[in-house]
């Protein structure tokens, strides 16, 4: 079976992996205040599809790392990350009723909780982030939602066993 070694656990890695990439990847000085927030989206999706497979604790992993990847204070992105997987799971039933903009809606909240954290762990440790170059990102990320929920969803209907 063509695609067999991309089983499972594997496809749902290969997705972290390239949101993780796409978080760190260069990008020029007007791009990195517009970046999407790849990990954050990649894993309110994986919660929201997969709630018994992609739990809070793998949130957390995959913050630790961006904490590692990006310099950041360690446990930031984690702690942030551990939040946004706790409401996605906590209302995945719900959400996957709702439509495609309700859903962003729901995204939205969930990321702007996700920058307003970030926001104030940087201010506690005494690095001021402008407000707009947190929650800039938040508004481009709730646009590609419904692109990155097709894409993910694709790809857990071809590659994630049932």
């Amino acid at each position: 079976m063509k695609g067999r070694w991309l089983r499972g656990p594997v496809a749902v890695a290969l997705t972290v992996f390239a949101a993780l990439v796409l978080t760190v990847v260069p990008m020029p000085g007007w791009g990195e205040v517009v970046r999407p927030l790849w990990a954050a989206l990649v894993v309110f999706y994986w919660v929201i599809a997969l709630p018994e497979r992609f739990s809070v604790g793998l949130a957390w992993i995959v913050g630790l790392l961006i904490d590692a990847l990006t310099g950041s204070l360690l446990g930031a992105h984690a702690l942030a990350l551990t939040l946004v997987a706790f409401l996605a799971a906590r209302w995945h039933l719900k959400l996957r009723m709702f439509p495609l903009w309700q859903q962003s809606l729901a995204v939205g909240v969930a990321l702007a909780l996700y920058a307003f954290l970030l926001f104030w762990i940087d201010g506690m440790a005494g690095r001021m982030n402008h407000p707009l170059a947190r929650f800039l990102p938040v508004a481009v990320s709730v646009a590609l939602w419904p692109w990155i929920y097709a894409l993910l969803r694709a790809v857990r209907r071809r590659f994630v066993p049932a």
